[in-house]
């Protein structure tokens, strides 16, 4: 079921993020979030730039799911400063 996908720049391998059940979509998400830190200060430019094209249509597909999605306050600009 695996096939190449064309991200912007880069062939990236995985199922393309559209064909993904909600529970495989989140699942992925949080496990590249978990290994976000690890690929960037240890992974070569390779497995970086592989990490940040996976990550980034995971997340456009995420968004495109949930455009009314609830948005913390204290997540926003003028929540984090204390104006909300």
């Amino acid at each position: 079921m695996y096939r190449t996908i064309r991200s912007q720049e880069d062939d990236v391998l995985g199922v393309p993020p559209e064909n993904l059940a909600e529970t495989d979509l989140l699942r992925e998400l949080e496990h590249l979030h978990t290994t976000r830190h690890g690929t960037f200060l240890h992974g070569s430019p390779d497995a970086l730039r592989e990490h940040s094209s996976r990550t980034a249509l995971l997340e456009e597909e995420y968004l495109r799911r949930h455009p009314e999605r609830e948005v913390d306050p204290a997540r926003t600009r003028s929540g984090a400063r204390g104006e909300n």
